[in-house]
């Protein structure tokens, strides 16, 4: 019997919901908070992004295909995505969407990086897309629920240093969340393990390196350009599947 729509994507609106209230709550104390804990805020969760972003790359140990090895079809991922992603402009692509967002809802400050920021480090890593699956296949939602709470948390933090352009990822997470969730019983057909399908592999251990940049971001360490690297994320399983079969 077909699981109803609610039950199949429950864990992305519980997600939704948590990042809209975080929001919220970013957005009341950052009018209440001095210059200075605000940067602390944002430094603590460029601390914590780093982190995650440091545990998810460590799957490209476990994304060997045939006789290549995870970090070089990461490494090859990052550079071809990156070129596609600088040619096809993606940054201005991102950066428009932001600013029409910003002038259709009248926001302020760093509406753009906010948006962009957020909905990255909502969207990409192994919670957002095992969870999804979990969730569409046999209407579990654990998953996204635990992802649900980190993200509004999160969330907070973002806001309180880029304002409500941070509430908008919803909108991210409702269309990659929920149409993974919708589509997951095509999806199962091609992953049948995706726990541990070492195409998730690279794709987690590509996602947690992009993560990273974010995180140098926050902490103002460098200006990593991102977005242009989202291609690396569609490249990955094509990569994946070329090296299996030139060295199988």
């Amino acid at each position: 019997m077909a699981l109803d729509f609610w039950v199949r994507t429950s864990g992305t609106w519980i997600n939704v919901i948590t990042v809209v209230l975080g929001t919220a709550l970013g957005l009341f104390l950052r009018g209440r908070l001095p210059g200075q804990m605000q940067k602390v805020i944002t430094q603590g969760l460029g601390l914590v992004t780093l982190f995650i972003g440091f545990s998810m790359a460590g799957s490209l140990r476990e994304a060997q295909a045939g006789q290549v090895d995870g970090v070089i079809l990461g490494l090859l991922a990052l550079v071809l995505g990156g070129l596609l992603g600088e040619w096809w402009k993606l940054e201005l692509l991102l950066e428009a969407v932001g600013n029409w967002l910003k002038h259709r809802f009248k926001g302020k400050g760093s509406f753009t990086e906010g948006f962009v920021a957020a909905s990255l480090l909502f969207c990409v890593g192994p919670l957002a897309l095992i969870g999804s699956l979990n969730n569409g296949l046999v209407g579990n939602n654990t998953l996204l629920t635990l992802k649900a709470s980190m993200d509004g948390l999160a969330a907070i933090a973002l806001t309180s240093s880029f304002g409500i352009g941070v509430g908008f990822s919803a909108l991210s997470i409702l269309i990659y969340q929920g149409g993974i969730s919708l589509a997951a019983g095509a999806l199962a057909q091609t992953l049948p393990d995706p726990a541990t399908a070492p195409q998730v592999m690279l794709i987690t251990g590509v996602g947690g390196l992009m993560i990273m940049g974010l995180g140098l971001n926050l902490l103002e360490v460098a200006q990593v350009r991102i977005a242009s690297f989202l291609p690396a994320l569609l490249l990955s399983s094509l990569l994946y599947a070329i090296a299996a079969r030139l060295t199988s």
